[in-house]
């Protein structure tokens, strides 16, 4: 299964306390953010325009292009992140396909000096480097040994509580024995990409 982001490389940190850290380092806002309209609510995330400038061009084109319109947030795990972006979850039939999608291309990795922490959007990849693609995840807690080994791109600006919704979704067992996935399907409906101004 793809996209199997910390399990493999992380799993000693998922048992640790979450860690405090300084924050991430101060960065020019964007002048468009995205609206992620979700089953349990809207969230909004603004892009750092420091960062990752080829991840954010792709997020905006597949957004743009209704790409993540009816796909979930597939994977779920309480207190460190909820992953989505997969067209495959689009079909409940393809369920045990779930995190091997994609939009049938690569993209090369942009990291930075953004930490992982709650609220910042990161994209999901396999294995190796530059194997992202359209999947991303949303920090429920800081993570800092992710820093600098995946691609992050922006933080939440709007619908913490939404974030800490979908967060605390009831999860089960998915297909690799994980305790992931969600017993309800938390749909994203659209991921609009606005004027910053017209989020405020």
């Amino acid at each position: 299964m793809k996209f199997l982001i910390v399990v493999l490389t992380l799993a000693g940190s998922l048992l640790a306390p979450a860690e405090t850290s300084s924050g991430s380092p101060k960065t020019p806002a964007s002048n468009e953010v995205a609206i992620i309209r979700t089953s349990d609510g809207d969230m909004v995330v603004q892009f750092w325009s420091d960062a990752a400038p080829k991840t954010i061009e792709n997020f905006k084109k597949l957004a743009r292009s209704g790409f993540y319109e009816g796909t979930t947030f597939h994977r779920i795990m309480k207190g460190f992140m909820i992953q989505g972006g997969d067209p495959l979850t689009k079909d409940p039939a393809k369920e045990q396909h779930y995190g091997d999608g994609g939009p049938g291309y690569k993209i090369k990795a942009e990291f930075n000096n953004h930490r992982h922490e709650r609220g910042v959007i990161s994209m999901a990849r396999e294995t190796e480097p530059d194997t992202a693609g359209s999947q991303f995840f949303i920090c429920l807690a800081p993570r800092p040994r992710l820093d600098g080994k995946y691609t992050t791109f922006g933080t939440l600006i709007k619908g913490d509580d939404v974030l800490a919704k979908i967060g605390n979704t009831p999860v089960t067992k998915n297909s690799a024995g994980e305790m992931s996935k969600p017993t309800a399907r938390v749909v994203i409906q659209s991921i609009k990409i606005v004027p910053a101004a017209a989020a405020e």
